[in-house]
């Protein structure tokens, strides 16, 4: 097939192409500008202090752990959501999304009061050695509950455009429901739960508030710039932020493109 002509834009269509290169400024501007303002030195510098070196791995492995953890239960569910009704469903999915609507200072305050103190959860932490509150515990339970409606959101979705049809021809010629779940379901949609799951980290690796409250220490990325801005002052704190969006943006081009090799080796 010969490729199509490429076509010339109207009048309408240049205006909504003027739009997007508004918001792409939008995004792009602030960015561009932080990192035009940061000479190598400082980079080399920054990247040379423990501190901002043990933060970004911790906020990296935290985030990451959080995020496959949980995927273990939000998957299922997500499933679920997609395949069943029942009632109050809709009460169901809207708990689901509450972590993006709430403050983040607050969603930190319910996790501190969930795990700290005299409270249920508090007493069976302890007693099962778990440090949450100023642990890596509080850390990626703080992450996961901010990050968390990404993951099941589009893990959903992506059932939701599977065709019931091959699992149920599957069921048919005696398949159990388990095999059909890993062998049709997640395969077919694996390209949005693989989407939940990188949204999820990436949500994870900015989160502040809730962070700050549960474990403020041992300090993350986020909470680190924040410390330094307030201490030192904006010089100090934009060669961090610069070098751990560069690392981010490093690590999330490597899992796309690994991504998609598996894609295309699976076709």
């Amino acid at each position: 097939m010969k490729p199509c002509p490429a076509q010339t834009l109207g009048a309408f269509e240049l205006l909504f192409a003027f739009l997007g290169g508004v918001v792409l400024l939008f995004i792009i501007a602030p960015l561009a500008g932080m990192a035009l303002r940061t000479t190598f030195s400082d980079l080399a510098q920054t990247a040379a202090d423990a501190e901002v070196r043990g933060s970004i791995a911790l906020t990296l492995w935290t985030s990451m752990a959080a995020t496959l953890i949980l995927a273990i239960a939000a998957i299922p569910f997500a499933y679920l959501l997609a395949r069943r009704d029942f009632p109050l469903k809709r009460l169901v999915t809207a708990i689901i999304d509450l972590p993006i609507v709430i403050p983040h200072s607050a969603a930190g305050i319910a996790i501190l009061g969930i795990v700290s103190g005299d409270s249920f959860g508090g007493v069976a932490v302890r007693r099962l050695g778990i440090q949450f509150v100023g642990g890596p515990a509080g850390i990626m339970t703080a992450m996961a509950f901010v990050s968390l409606p990404f993951l099941i959101n589009a893990a959903r979705d992506g059932f939701a455009a599977v065709p019931e049809r091959y699992e149920k021809a599957a069921l048919s010629l005696g398949a159990s429901p388990a095999r059909v779940f890993c062998t049709i379901s997640v395969p077919l949609a694996w390209r949005a739960i693989l989407s939940g799951l990188i949204l999820m980290w990436a949500r994870g690796l900015s989160e502040f508030g809730a962070v700050a409250v549960v474990a403020y220490h041992p300090i993350v990325t986020p909470v680190l710039i924040y410390e330094r801005f307030g201490a030192y002052g904006l010089k100090h704190a934009r060669p961090i932020a610069v070098l751990f969006i560069g690392v981010c943006l490093i690590l999330f081009v490597v899992v796309r493109l690994l991504a998609r090799r598996q894609t295309n080796v699976a076709r």
